[in-house]
């Protein structure tokens, strides 16, 4: 009997196809060595896409008669489909506030018809390692994942926990010599273990994975279809750099993304955008122009030989961005236009959906099907621009409108995967809840330090219309999936959120306590331990979640002995736990967890030796994060950015609706995949520390969940 779904995908993928032939034109391959990436040409994109198409049919006679062998004697699946829906950072605390007053119906509903619980967050509790505990069912000492960066040991310099990505040199192997032609480019995933639709498709079940965080590179799997979430890099190669055009001097103000000084002649403004780097190493460019009429107040946007009419305050659609051999997209707003200034706004250039120069999705023709479909989108992995917004570049209004064209987009691409996989599992996550929830969260705290000198009335029920709003989509979501029984749907979130008021410069405690020394004469430190004496330091911190200690063999000038280090990391925990913020008396830190003592999978050797469990309000500082050492401990948090979850995860943990009673009232984010292979009748495998929610609880972890105590407060007093 033929799959609906397959035969669907085809017809849709045969006809992306065709409209490839008429929209694209040849173009040179291009190796950007500065980014890392290659970019396929159109021309390479299309080939490529009809061998797929066709190999499909060529193969399909075979593969079925494989499948009605293979699938003779398996378990069969308890049910025909289950949809989890991810909304990152959706806070319980916040959710049952919100249904208290009656903005939140619907959920309320769901749990009223199945269950609503709390779920317990990864340690530590950031993104990356919850969505890589999400998809894996294991813990971060086993997906390798403990934050968005981590340092390298040779070099102490920063680099991202998920993604390697680099150039290097192209050989041709005569046997008597190589001969060396160009780079190619290497993408490669750090998280280990494997995600569980890997395991579905393994055994004829499809999946379609929208969106999940730290699952760039694409990876190749059976029976289903990928696209790429957070941390996705921009055409650039960074994690999100915007640009920023005005016609006024911002003389030695640092503002994070790239900033260019214009001049209107007449009533046009003419510049560049910046690309990858190119051939010769030097960024390559792309004009641009932006036509005025003040009396209609509309303005022409030229890029290449696209334009578009947009007034001031207005986001224009996706537009190409073209460089030699590569292409990106990009949005264009008008932030100020007025007698006498204009400021344009550039989101970072993502890769193109539909001529993608990375590989950022599975198949690598589907980012292009779903482009074809549904019209270009966002494929950065950070595609709200937060930092435009921490920076003062765009304002509220800018960030809000810009955070629901993504949530729109977004939500296309579900409708689409829930039309096309009646059967199977489908997930897709949602940022927005999390992006809107970090840059507004000074509205819920009158007192907070960031709202000195900005708005603190217009958008100060942000947070609440953002909860209602999901309690919208909910029932739209559910009409998409009708009255079937056979559908299990979850709706959950990798952790909650609370209040930043305070910044904490752990490296700067480590300089006053003799953990980290400076160079001779030095004080402070700018970004990334440039001022730092390796030979002296004992320890030090990047990123957000924890302390490493400078090991001898680990690290490259490491001087703390294996015999030393659990001496040492008591010492540290000891002193730091009493940590006081001099301003207001409080204490600091709820609990500093030692690695080893909560997780002993292959990668703990990796890890930061301390992972630090901050109290509400405070978190590692901005300098901190980036490796600087400050004049002072404490400062406050003035950034946009004023809600956070890198804390105590027992003070944060996620959401958990169901149509469906479970069998536990702590369930776990590492309980989803076990769940999910469960209902489709896959052997859990014995690795996975989760257990299944539903049927008798039966626990599966080897390893015992060693988080002391799911116990958590509600964040209902900080509204």
């Amino acid at each position: 009997m033929a799959d609906p779904y397959r035969d669907r995908f085809l017809r849709r993928l045969i006809a992306g196809s065709l409209m490839l032939v008429t929209c694209t034109s040849p173009a040179l391959a291009y190796i950007g060595p500065g980014a890392g990436f290659a970019a396929a040409g159109s021309l390479l994109v299309l080939l490529g896409t009809f061998a797929l198409a066709f190999g499909i049919i060529l193969i399909w006679p075979i593969k079925a008669v494989v499948k009605v062998f293979t699938l003779r004697g398996k378990t069969k699946a308890k049910v025909k489909r289950v949809v989890v829906v991810g909304l990152d950072g959706f806070d319980p605390g916040l959710a049952e506030q919100f249904a208290e007053e009656g903005l939140m119906p619907n959920f309320k509903k769901l749990a009223d018809q199945g269950c609503f619980s709390r779920l317990a967050t990864a340690m530590p509790s950031i993104s990356p390692v919850a969505w890589s505990t999400y998809a894996t069912g294991v813990d971060a000492s086993r997906h390798n994942i403990y934050d968005f960066l981590t340092r390298d040991p040779c070099s102490y310099m920063p680099v991202l926990s998920s993604t390697d990505t680099r150039t290097v040199p192209r050989n041709l192997n005569l046997g008597f010599a190589k001969v060396p032609f160009g780079q190619r480019a290497i993408y490669k995933i750090l998280q280990k273990s494997q995600p569980f639709w890997k395991l579905l498709g393994a055994n004829h079940i499809w999946s379609s994975i929208i969106r999940v965080p730290i699952t760039f590179p694409a990876q190749k799997f059976k029976n289903g279809t990928l696209l790429s979430g957070m941390c996705v890099p921009d055409l650039q190669g960074t994690q999100g750099s915007f640009s920023f055009y005005s016609t006024k001097e911002r003389s030695g103000e640092h503002i994070g993304g790239q900033q260019f000084r214009i001049t209107c002649r007449g009533n046009t403004v003419e510049s560049k955008l910046k690309g990858p780097p190119g051939k010769d190493g030097h960024h390559m460019k792309c004009d641009f122009k932006v036509e005025l009429d003040n009396e209609s107040r509309r303005a022409k946007i030229t890029i290449g030989e696209e334009t578009v009419e947009v007034g001031p305050q207005e986001y224009t659609p996706w537009m190409e961005v073209p460089f030699e051999g590569v292409k990106g997209i990009a949005r264009i707003y008008l932030q100020t236009w007025d007698d006498t200034d204009l400021e344009i706004y550039v989101t970072p250039i993502n890769i193109d959906p539909e001529d993608p120069a990375m590989p950022i999705s599975h198949p690598l023709v589907y980012s292009i099907y779903l482009a074809k479909m549904l019209g270009k989108y966002a494929t950065l992995g950070l595609a709200e621009d937060t930092w435009a917004l921490n920076e003062r570049v765009i304002d509220e209004k800018a960030f809000l409108d810009q955070a629901w064209l993504i949530f729109e987009e977004r939500k296309k691409q579900l409708w689409e995967v829930l039309d096309k996989t009646p059967r199977g599992f489908v997930t897709c996550v949602f940022d927005t809840t999390d992006r809107i929830s970090h840059m507004f969260y000074r509205y819920l705290d009158p007192t907070h330090p960031a709202n000195k000198g900005k708005d603190t009335e217009i958008y100060k029920h942000v947070i609440r219309d953002l909860y209602a709003k999901m309690d919208e989509f909910l029932v739209e979501v559910r009409e998409k999936l009708g009255d079937d029984e056979d559908t299990v749907l979850m709706v959950i979130s990798d952790h909650g959120f609370c209040n930043f008021r305070r910044g904490v410069n752990l490296n700067t405690w480590l300089r006053d306590e003799g953990y980290l020394v400076l160079k001779e004469g030095e004080t402070t430190s700018p970004d990334w331990f440039a001022n730092v004496d390796w030979e002296k330091t004992r320890a030090f911190t990047l990123g957000l979640t924890g302390i490493f200690l400078n090991r001898q063999g680990r690290e490259r000038d490491g001087i703390v002995a294996a015999g030393d280090v659990d001496a040492l990391s008591a010492e540290i925990k000891g002193k730091l736990e009493k940590l006081v913020d001099p301003a207001s008396g409080e204490e600091v830190i709820n609990e500093v967890f030692l690695t080893k003592n909560h997780h002993d999978g292959p990668y703990a050797d990796l890890a930061p030796e301390l992972l630090i469990g901050y109290k509400r309000g405070f978190r590692h500082s901005w300098d901190c994060a980036t490796g600087a050492v400050s004049e002072e401990i404490f400062t406050d948090n003035t950034k946009s950015w004023s809600g956070d979850h890198c804390v105590d995860p027992r003070l944060v943990p996620g959401v958990f609706w169901c149509n469906r009673k479970i069998n536990t009232d702590e369930p776990s984010l590492g309980d989803i995949a076990p769940t999910t292979l469960e209902l489709f009748g896959v052997d859990i495998p014995g690795y996975m520390q989760g257990a299944p929610l539903f049927g008798e609880r039966k626990v599966t972890r080897k390893v015992t969940d060693k988080l002391p105590g799911r116990q958590v407060e509600t964040s209902k007093e900080e509204v």
